[in-house]
């Protein structure tokens, strides 16, 4: 599987029952194709859904159902659309128990740059801020380095998302809890070393122990 098919499976296991979760746009999307079997998740987007569901089979997609980027999306029973001044009530108000979201740059803090490189032109922050602030949970689901070139680092170089460490990152090669110590090394993904995590890491990494085996949904 290539890596954002690994992120993605490894993000849904931490998908829990009856919880009501947003997906960013891009690679998060992906979650809601690998949930376990029989995991009932209420997944909500910015732009005003409730309950939607995964990626629609090619020649079936409905113009009016998107997700946030506007990707296609089906929506399961009992599925509500809401405006969006009911939306961002409900990641403003701390009702949403976890959003996953996608990342340019993790700092040794736990802080996340994920909305814009500077002198590139961006639509504007759009969800991010509100829903790192916001949200009960917030994991970064993003692969480990960008051509060659560390995500995650020392301090970010990259403007700030929000002030506020998020609670886990998840790359094809590791799996990364940000702790008020530093950035603690979870899980290894099969067939990975350490030494070639610390080889894409800039930052710090600290080790509890032996890293568990990163499992798959």
């Amino acid at each position: 599987m290539d890596a954002k098919e690994r992120i993605a499976r490894r993000v849904a296991l931490e998908v829990e029952e009856g919880t009501l979760v947003n997906l960013g746009i891009g690679l998060p999307s992906l979650v809601a194709n690998y949930l376990p079997e029989g995991v009932n998740v209420h997944f909500q987007a910015e732009n005003g859904v409730i309950g939607l569901g995964a990626r629609p089979p090619e020649g079936m997609e409905d113009r009016d159902l998107t997700d946030a980027g506007g990707g296609f999306v089906t929506a399961v029973p009992g599925a509500a659309s809401i405006d969006s001044a009911m939306s961002f009530g409900l990641i403003r108000g701390g009702h949403l128990d976890m959003t996953v979201l996608g990342g340019l740059q993790v700092d040794e803090r736990g802080y996340l740059a994920n909305w814009m490189v500077p002198g590139k032109m961006v639509p504007g922050m759009g969800g991010a801020m509100d829903l790192v602030a916001g949200a009960k949970r917030v994991i970064v689901a993003m692969v480990h380095a960008a051509k060659g070139a560390p995500k995650i680092v020392p301090e970010c170089t990259l403007p700030l998302t929000a002030a506020r460490r998020v609670s886990l990152i998840v790359t094809e090669l590791c799996v990364i809890e940000p702790t008020a110590a530093g950035l603690v090394l979870r899980e290894l993904a099969e067939g990975v070393s350490l030494e070639e995590v610390r080889g894409l890491t800039s930052a710090s990494l600290i080790l509890e122990g032996e890293p568990r085996v990163m499992p798959l949904a």
